[in-house]
């Protein structure tokens, strides 16, 4: 697949949707490490800011971490737990704060979950590592 710079989607975009595909086919798989922007920008013909962008983008979508002297990684892929959600319980899902973020050492783009139990307590989630049931009627 190349870059359109012809097309309507912007070419950040058309990157991120190439990078995208190697992360789920596995030819980037989790923990590998992504060429560098210069490397991607001249491999795509693109600019660098376009290449931050899709980057940036992969980042907000919680599949790649960037780290100051490391460079771009994928992802590992959370193991999630099940938590049920109790009868007259509710939950909001929200983007952390930035304190939340450090606080549960959230990467960027993962959103939390805030479940409401019956009796007014609350708990935060981590979003991608969670997966809400509801209880079994018999």
């Amino acid at each position: 697949m190349t870059i359109d710079p012809r097309s309507h989607t912007p070419v950040y975009v058309q990157l991120a949707d190439l990078l995208r595909l190697k992360i789920d086919s596995g030819e980037l798989p989790a923990g590998s490490t992504m060429a560098s922007e210069a490397r991607l920008a001249q491999e795509y013909g693109i600019g660098r800011d376009a290449v931050r962008m899709a980057i940036s983008l992969l980042r907000s979508e919680g599949l790649v971490n960037t780290m100051r002297g490391r460079g771009t990684l994928v992802r590992e892929a959370p193991q999630r737990r099940q938590v049920e959600l109790m009868a007259g319980g509710s939950v909001i899902a929200r983007m952390p704060s930035g304190a939340e973020r450090r606080s549960m050492q959230l990467d960027e783009g993962v959103p939390i979950l805030e479940v409401h139990g019956p009796q007014g307590d609350v708990e935060l989630l981590p979003g991608d590592e969670v997966e809400l049931t509801r209880p079994k009627h018999t």
